[in-house]
């Protein structure tokens, strides 16, 4: 079967060493690719013989493709990368693609016994949003899909990313997969912890902002918040919009202990990076760096910077994109230093998606911990659901569904205990400020509440959450019915989806018992 591929364009010095005599008889390819209107992140589509498909390429260049969202072009070119493979077995050009075609491919992807990786009806909605994309674009009549069709969409459209962990499991899968720790919460032996403070740091800020990973992923050294608020537990920064889905700014709040452990992250293991990076020479050799003269406070943050080249620039803060934050260097004590708050070991920024990798490894290092040999032979999705209860399994969007669980969660013992507020007054004070649906909403950064109840908060979206709360020691006297951790146990054990400490550590791995 041929196999169609997708070539990315690299980001401006990334294009590594390239060879004097040129490329397939370009001199310079950057400057070629740049010149025919690709820009960095795009995707080149190359058919089976080799060659590139001038109409997709097109396409790429269009201004239906243009202006998508970079990882939106990734996700984007890799469905239709196998939609492209899919029609060329059977030898039918994209262009001639029918409504049958497109069925098949569906019944494929989702419902074919044979297909080993199907997809659900969340990624199948997506898929169907790109092929309606370049077919209306190249002007296929009929369309052979079309997203804004019932019959073309899933009914079965759930999230896969959605996934809980509690507070204390959140800290076992810290000691556990980010700082080395053995089931006996000792570190194991032979530990590296080079990189412990940034990924510890990372969680806890993301755990208390509830940031998307691009968001906290791309923030700049001097955007961490540094204003508290009345009682010194959080502070509150801005999240620029350029990140952002919405492409609006937006206020995030961060508790005052996770700041100071990226504090110390920037103190320490950041800190090492950046001198060891300046004594190797790493950024003179940056092309494309800005060095940061000015940064405006207000409402207008401005960004003043000189490049290399000695031209000055400025822009909105909040209107700086993922790439052009990357370039953007302060000067330090020995030297330049990137702007980027989270540095690889090489002391260049790491790239949003790069967590990703970081979680997995965490995973992987708790499977190591908490199952035995035999249990850790079977792969995750074959596994009993006993196995997989006891090991804790995050993602970076993990941390937003739970910061998002644990917000409702405070905000309604607030109004429960703290206030004591009765039906009325609740919704008196719903009226006033809005109810803790609204509130959560509103930390997201959502548009619509149905999001929030739908997708981030869906297993206690159908719960009466002040019963909970008078309750949820009713069954255990040695639990506080106003303590958390039990509230937050008792909806773990009484709702899908959610992890906690209780169900991972019950039994040990079965080698162990």
């Amino acid at each position: 079967m041929g196999e169609w591929r997708v070539v990315w364009v690299p980001d401006s010095g990334r294009w590594g060493p390239l060879p004097p005599e040129g490329v397939l008889g370009v001199e310079y390819l950057p400057s070629a690719v740049a010149r025919i209107g690709l820009q960095p992140g795009d995707p080149v589509f190359v058919s089976p013989d080799f060659t590139v498909d001038a109409d997709l390429l097109d396409f790429v260049r269009s201004r239906d493709f243009r202006h998508l969202e970079r990882e939106t072009k990734r996700n984007y070119a890799t469905d239709i990368r196998l939609l492209l493979t899919f029609l060329s077995s059977r030898g039918v050009g994209w262009r001639a693609a029918t409504e049958r075609d497109l069925g098949d491919y569906r019944v494929w992807r989702c419902r074919a016994p044979q297909n080993p990786v199907r997809v659900g009806g969340s990624k199948w909605n997506r898929e169907a949003v790109a092929f309606t994309k370049l077919f209306r674009w190249a002007g296929v009549l009929p369309l052979p899909v079309d997203a804004s069709r019932a019959e073309d969409r899933a009914a079965d459209s759930v999230s896969a990313r959605v996934s809980w962990l509690t507070p204390r499991t959140w800290r076992l899968w810290s000691d556990v997969g980010l700082r080395g720790h053995g089931r006996d919460g000792t570190p194991a032996w032979g530990w590296d912890a080079r990189t412990e403070a940034r990924n510890t740091s990372f969680v806890q800020l993301m755990l208390s902002s509830g940031l998307r990973r691009q968001e906290g992923g791309s923030l700049l050294t001097f955007e961490l918040p540094a204003q508290r608020l009345r009682h010194g537990l959080y502070c509150h920064g801005s999240v620029a919009g350029a990140v952002t889905r919405s492409k609006r700014d937006r206020t995030f709040y961060a508790s005052v202990d996770a700041l100071g452990q990226v504090e110390a992250y920037v103190q320490s293991e950041r800190a090492w990076a950046v001198r060891r990076a300046q004594a190797e020479g790493r950024y003179e050799r940056l092309a494309g760096m800005r060095l940061v003269t000015k940064v405006t406070r207000g409402r207008q943050a401005d960004v003043h910077w000189t490049g290399r080249d000695g031209a000055a620039g400025r822009q909105r803060l909040g209107r700086l994109t993922v790439q052009e934050r990357q370039r953007l260097f302060l000067e330090g004590p020995d030297g330049p230093e990137p702007a980027w708050l989270w540095l690889s070991e090489q002391g260049l920024p790491l790239l949003p998606d790069r967590w990703n990798r970081v979680f997995s490894a965490a995973n992987r290092r708790c499977e190591l911990a908490l199952l035995s040999p035999e249990e850790r032979g079977v792969g995750r999705g074959l596994r009993a659901a006993e196995v997989r209860g006891r090991v804790p399994y995050a993602t970076p969007h993990s941390t937003r569904h739970s910061m998002a669980l644990y917000m409702l969660i405070v905000l309604n013992r607030l109004m429960e205990s703290r206030y004591g507020l009765t039906a009325a007054g609740r919704r008196d004070f719903a009226l006033l400020f809005g109810d803790p649906w609204f509130l959560v909403k509103t930390l997201l950064g959502h548009a619509d509440v149905e999001t929030t109840k739908r997708h981030y908060l869906a297993p206690v979206a159908h719960l009466q959450l002040e019963s909970i709360l008078a309750t949820a020691g009713a069954d255990d006297p040695e639990r506080d019915a106003g303590d958390l951790e039990g509230v937050f146990a008792r909806l773990a054990r009484e709702t899908a989806g959610i992890q906690d400490v209780d169900a991972l550590t019950a039994a040990g791995p079965a080698g162990n018992r």
